[in-house]
């Protein structure tokens, strides 16, 4: 007797993935096509950032993997809008995104998003977060190995120069000033952690769409992804 598989069930809404490099726009795009989709906005580098974040708060270092994987296990994690409509990440109850968007956190973040207990905690949460689809999902290896059956994958980029750039006028926006030369090392240094890391290094699926985001406006790259979606069933907008 022959084995029989059985297809998925088909999403009511689109599952969208979004990956790409640091300082391709994921972030921005992402945040504009859920809010023209009506789609919710799940930042999945932020859950990385606040395992960081505990770690720093428990004394945790990030070459204790087993005591890494214990805080992402027994963290809580909500993604919440706020009163204008913004995604904000919730840890344990509190509202922690502007905690997880300082540089050392940053810094941390990229070394914890490699330890696989950490992974193996994380990746499950974001599957059960995104599985009803109606979803804009933005990280590094989204199409690849959490959502490798969305029905939109898109792989954002942008030349390194252009990378750096928009890195460095997103810091300053911030009250953050550091010279070209510093944002350029950093942009090279998690590019090679990223790409070279042995757990769902980043890289583009063979079924997605890359979009080179040099020299175009926001709204054009929006229009695009947006564009692919509603021909995936996530209706107008």
């Amino acid at each position: 007797m022959g084995s029989t598989s059985k297809t998925p069930p088909r999403r009511a809404r689109p599952v969208i993935a979004i990956d790409g490099p640091a300082g391709a726009g994921k972030s921005t795009v992402a945040k504009a096509v859920a809010d023209r989709l009506g789609f919710i906005y799940i930042d999945t580098g932020a859950m990385y950032r606040a395992v960081a974040l505990l770690a720093v708060q428990h004394g945790t270092g990030i070459h204790e993997p087993e005591r890494l994987a214990a805080l992402a296990e027994s963290a809580r994690f909500e993604f919440r809008r706020d009163a204008r409509g913004r995604s904000r990440l919730h840890l344990n109850g509190a509202d922690v995104e502007d905690d997880i968007r300082t540089p050392e956190i940053g810094r941390l973040s990229s070394p914890v998003s490699e330890v696989a207990g950490v992974r193996s905690a994380l990746v499950p949460l974001q599957r059960a977060m995104g599985a009803g689809g109606g979803v804009v999902m933005e990280g590094r290896d989204i199409q690849t190995n959490v959502f490798p059956d969305a029905e939109v994958k898109v792989f954002l980029t942008a030349t390194e120069p252009e990378r750096v750039r928009r890195r460095r006028a997103d810091l300053a926006a911030r009250g953050i000033e550091k010279s070209l030369d510093e944002v350029l090392f950093e942009i090279r240094e998690r590019d090679a952690r990223d790409s070279s890391r042995s757990l769902n290094p980043l890289t583009k699926a063979d079924d997605a769409v890359e979009i080179l985001t040099d020299g175009m406006p926001v709204d054009e790259v929006v229009d695009a992804v947006t564009s692919l979606a509603v021909k995936a069933g996530a209706g107008g907008g």
